[in-house]
């Protein structure tokens, strides 16, 4: 079997590790220009592996078995056509983590709250098992971790849309569907595809498997019907007969299963805050009960458990002025909830990479709580343009993020709150949601006492 790795950046890479673990042969392709003797220099544990750029010679293209395609590369480039068009099987970085990896799987997918759910379901795992990863998306190839894995391995795997497009036998003991809103069209190109992609993650899934969905999504609600997995819905307005709930005049999530109520915990307790938060919890309550952690140990795990890096992540506080960071708000959808997280007047700063969606029911969630928007990247006009269709005028340009944030700091008075939540991404100005992030961070910390 010859496997051709597609795309080597990180993803890339830890694949081409775990082939080269397990003695495969393989080929590695990246499409764009890239100097193989700085790749080796950088990668020195691949030197060795014949490594092609720009374009691959159709002698070695006839060698293939297997392609192995990073999250990025989109099945509809010419390349991969052509691959498809040669009889080459397609498959993935975590198609070929499952495929060589062991242990019982939680796997989390949805448009918003992947990250904070993983990272929290990792950390409950932590709380009972010895062996715990937590990988995929959230910034760790599961390729990289898969080879070391075992019977007694749990993991916890952020899996986003692109990574579940290449799946066939991939097959978590646990999987959750967060929600679905309309993201990465440019990638997908229709809401029916996006929603196909999502809902995946179930396909190999049978009756002695969990599915965890959000009863509040009409979509994962009736999908949720199909099913032949135990399926336990969650839901954050209302209290269901079966699954867990966030009762709003108790504060607290409740677990309601076979006539039994088990009140989870206070959400007083708890150190991430806002109604989508409390959806991330029960999400991965949920994931961890089915992979067998008891209640007790799962509760003692939700009370230490600290906001992840880059949502709605508290910065510091200059002359009475809060600083927020929530970079990871690359879509609409995800902003809207970093909005109704604030408690104070806000001045936003957003905009950026164009990834095709539409802002309108973002600007309408403002109300009273934004008092000013600061727009950069490419998206600026049209934010501006949707901001001028809903009657929001307070809005300026800034042609960096350090002059939003300026003008923010400039307009904020004591008592007032500075927001970087773009919806997003940030592919136009900077290498990743977490490099502009990380830049937020600094300068906001250098910014002096006004």
């Amino acid at each position: 079997m010859s496997y051709l790795i597609v795309g080597m950046g990180k993803s890339g890479v830890a694949a081409a590790g775990l082939l080269q673990e397990k003695k495969q042969d393989m080929l590695l392709f990246n499409s764009s220009d890239m100097d193989a003797n700085e790749f080796y220099k950088e990668h020195p544990q691949l030197v060795g592996i014949p490594f092609y750029t720009g374009q691959l010679p159709q002698e070695e293209l006839e060698k293939v078995d297997i392609a192995v395609l990073s999250p990025g590369v989109p099945l509809d480039q010419p390349f991969v056509e052509e691959l498809v068009k040669r009889g080459v099987e397609l498959s993935g970085e975590v198609e070929l983590a499952f495929a060589f990896g062991k242990g019982e799987v939680a796997a989390i997918t949805g448009t918003n709250g992947k990250t904070t759910t993983t990272a929290l379901t990792g950390e409950i795992l932590k709380g009972y098992f010895e062996d715990v990863r937590v990988v995929g998306n959230i910034g760790i190839p599961y390729t990289s971790e898969a080879g070391s894995t075992t019977e007694n391995t749990r993991i916890a795997a952020e899996i986003s849309s692109f990574q579940l497009e290449t799946i066939k036998t991939f097959h978590p003991k646990a999987s959750a569907i967060l929600n679905i809103t309309p993201d990465h069209l440019n990638r997908h190109h229709t809401m029916e595809n996006y929603i196909q992609a999502k809902e995946a993650i179930t396909m190999n899934q049978d009756a002695t498997d969990v599915t965890v969905l959000n009863y509040e999504d009409e979509v994962l609600r009736d999908f949720g019907k199909t099913l032949k997995t135990k399926v336990v819905y969650f839901s954050s307005v209302r209290e269901l007969s079966e699954g867990l709930y966030y009762d709003e005049a108790q504060k607290a999530i409740y677990l309601k299963e076979g006539g039994d109520t088990e009140k989870v915990i206070d959400v007083e307790e708890l150190n991430i805050l806002g109604l989508h938060n409390y959806e991330n919890v029960m999400a991965a309550v949920a994931l961890t009960l089915a992979l067998g952690v008891p209640m007790d140990s799962i509760r003692e795990s939700l009370k230490k458990f600290e906001a992840v890096e880059h949502r709605i992540e508290y910065v510091c506080e200059k002359s009475g002025v809060k600083f927020y960071n929530d970079s990871k708000g690359t879509n609409p959808d995800a902003a809207i909830k970093a909005v109704g997280a604030m408690n104070r007047p806000t001045c936003l700063i957003g905009g950026g990479y164009d990834k095709g969606s539409t802002y309108d029911e973002w600007i309408e969630s403002f109300g009273d709580k934004i008092k000013k928007l600061v727009l950069i990247g490419v998206t600026k006009e049209a934010i501006a343009a949707c901001c001028d269709q809903h009657g929001f005028k307070n809005y300026e340009f800034a042609s960096s993020l350090e002059e939003a944030i300026d003008i923010c700091y400039q307009n904020a008075q004591e008592g007032d709150a500075v927001l970087l939540s773009p919806a997003c991404a940030s592919w136009d100005m900077f290498p990743s949601y977490e490099v502009r992030g990380t830049q937020f961070k600094d300068y906001v910390r250098s910014l002096p006492e006004k």
